[in-house]
């Protein structure tokens, strides 16, 4: 896999691993710890969740800022990673205000915000070496790859911390029991009839005659095994600080080698001046629009004060690949705002729209030993048929996928008829998949280069982006005979009226394709086609991109209960159609800018 690859691309694999491993423990049970916590309706919590995802994406452009300017891209990496582990230990401690939870929040955004795209810059760095450079494409689909190594684990690492404090303290965890105990202490629940029933079900040591006592004790354990779930990322950020210490110095070293005047980033004064004026004016027309208001604005007008700077800032042979990056850009919003609503809106149909209880065949996929056991069989299978496998591994393979098989055979007879799911599991499907599916796409790729048929870069976006909607239509689909929110008025939804996890599962295998053709692809582009003394900044242009679109995930949870279920999925659809068809629209101008 890494042959002919430099070395530091493992080192920005193993560092960027542990990075995402907390950062993916917190997309799997933020939104779920606000609403647990706090009580916050899922427009509050998903305004939270959309200004923290925005945060992460945006500092981007100020770590990159600070990395052209300074050219010590490494140094603002290794800080980035110390700010990080700061905020997760912020996280991880119980009984803190909303207020300090959020103060956590922008500190590991910020922390973020220096490692995430120069991290991304140096590995692209990397690859303008012309021994390496056909093989970026290659490189950011292997460095994508680790990012998803990590996230897979982390729910499961969530989840079982949350589900041992729960049980060190007898209760068993139930998705639907937090908002009622909110509801009770509240005096906003008229019947505890199902109340009361569901707090028996948890209840391991017998329940308690007092239902206050219950509703304030659950909601106590059951946010406190979250906090030390962020504790457990915050570990994670020890391991890829120790990474990055001990072999970063196989990564380049830009400031060594870029000294001329030309390739440094030259901050004009009035470019600056044009550029806020543009952020004012976005952000003043913005707020008049009914339900985005300042939140939005302020986020499209920080994206219009970087095209603005970006554009008057750069030279006339520099502006065709800047305007090809931007137009890359504006798809790249709507393709976050409605891909990210895994961590949002599909977490809350998740939790409250999928069966909570499984047979015996599928909780092999919502177990960490099992599921590890069915990757094991498939990796075996894989060997034992594959041509080019030498007898050797065909061996190994036969063992493995032999061994495989006997322990899921072993998991599912010894299994309950019906066992209980975590709706922060399905978080690890999306990861799973990237790792799965990275070797296969990159294999595609290959064999269409040797074709002469591959896809340009920028053409694999634009097809991500009618996948993407394929993920959604799928879900659409599984929702059309459902209550929505509004009608149920915070009330559990019926069993009779949860589907099975697959549904779910499929749309994320969908989205997870679109992502694989459009995110590392991404990536690649603006590494390819920067112009080299913008290479830090335009990688955080791209999150900057990735920031606005997480900015609008609030759209899904403010549509989440006004809409019909399907008519929240089909906005997305729509999206994903629409920036396609824009994508095509100017593909001969981005593919003349990779030339």
């Amino acid at each position: 896999m890494l042959k002919n690859h430099p070395k530091g691309l493992l080192v920005a694999f193993f560092a960027n691993m542990g990075e995402r491993f907390g950062f993916y423990t917190m997309m799997a049970i933020l939104v779920l710890f606000l609403q647990a916590k706090y009580g916050l309706s899922a427009e509050k919590a998903g305004g939270i969740y959309s200004w923290f995802y925005f945060s992460i994406y945006a500092l981007a452009l100020v770590g990159g800022i600070l990395a052209d300017s300074t050219r010590k891209y490494k140094t603002v990496i290794l800080f980035g990673i110390i700010i990080m582990f700061g905020g997760y230990l912020l996280m991880a401690i119980p009984g803190m205000t909303l207020t300090f939870t959020i103060i956590g929040l922008f500190t590991i955004a910020f922390g973020n915000g220096l490692f995430k795209g120069n991290l991304q810059a140096v590995v692209g760095q990397m690859y303008d070496n012309p021994q390496y450079s056909k093989m970026r494409d290659t490189a950011f689909m292997i460095f994508y790859m680790g990012i998803n190594v990590g996230a897979f684990f982390a729910p499961f690492a969530a989840t079982a911390m949350r589900n041992w404090w729960l049980k060190t303290n007898g209760f068993a965890h139930d998705g639907s029991l937090p908002a009622l105990c909110h509801r009770y202490l509240e005096g906003n629940l008229a019947d505890t009839t199902t109340f009361s029933q569901l707090a028996a079900n948890v209840s391991l040591n017998g329940q308690s005659a007092d239902l206050t006592s219950f509703a304030n004790t659950y909601l106590e354990v059951f946010s406190k095994g979250y906090n030390y779930a962020f504790g457990i990322a915050a570990g994670a950020m020890v391991i890829s600080m120790l990474v990055y210490i001990f072999f970063g110095k196989l990564l380049p070293n830009k400031e060594k080698k870029v000294t001329e005047v030309s390739e440094k980033v030259d901050f004009q004064p009035l470019p600056l001046i044009f550029a806020i004026i543009a952020m004012g004016i976005v952000a003043y027309g913005l707020h008049f629009i009914k339900q985005v208001g300042w939140a939005a604005g302020f986020a499209f007008g920080l994206f219009a004060a970087f095209v603005t700077w970006i554009m008057l800032s750069s030279t006339k042979e520099e502006r065709a690949r800047v305007v090809s990056l931007i137009l890359v850009f504006v798809v790249v919003v709507f393709f976050w705002m409605s891909f990210h609503q895994n961590g949002l809106t599909l977490t809350l149909f998740a939790r409250d729209y999928t069966v909570k209880q499984v047979d015996a065949f599928t909780n092999l996929f919502f177990t960490l030993p099992s599921i590890l056991a069915v990757i094991g069989s498939i990796a075996g299978l894989v060997l034992l048929v594959q041509k080019s496998s030498s007898a050797r591994n065909r061996v190994i393979g036969g063992i493995l996928f032999a061994a495989a098989i006997v322990f899921s055979y072993y998991r599912v007879s010894g299994a309950e008829t019906l066992n209980s799911i975590s709706p922060e599991i399905f978080q690890s499907f999306n990861p799973l998949f990237i790792v799965a599916l990275t070797f296969p796409v990159m294999g595609a790729f290959a064999w269409m280069n040797k074709k002469g048929i591959e896809p340009s870069t920028p053409k694999k976006i634009g097809i991500g982006m009618i996948i993407a909607s394929v993920g959604f239509i799928i879900v659409l689909i599984a929702s059309l005979n459902l209550s929505s929110p509004k009608l149920l008025a915070g009330s559990p939804v019926p069993d009779a009226e949860r589907v099975m996890p697959y549904w779910l599962i499929s749309s994320y295998l969908i989205l997870t394709i679109a992502e694989l053709f459009l995110s590392p692809m991404g990536l690649s582009f603006v590494s390819k086609v920067a112009p080299s003394r913008f290479q830090g900044l335009m990688q955080g242009g791209w999150l900057l991109a990735t920031a606005v679109g997480n900015k609008l995930l609030f759209v899904g949870t403010l549509l989440w209960d006004k809409v019909e279920l399907w008519q929240l999925w089909a906005v997305f659809i729509v999206c994903c159609i629409l920036s396609a068809a824009f994508i095509f629209s100017v593909m001969r101008r981005l593919e003349n800018a990779t030339k």
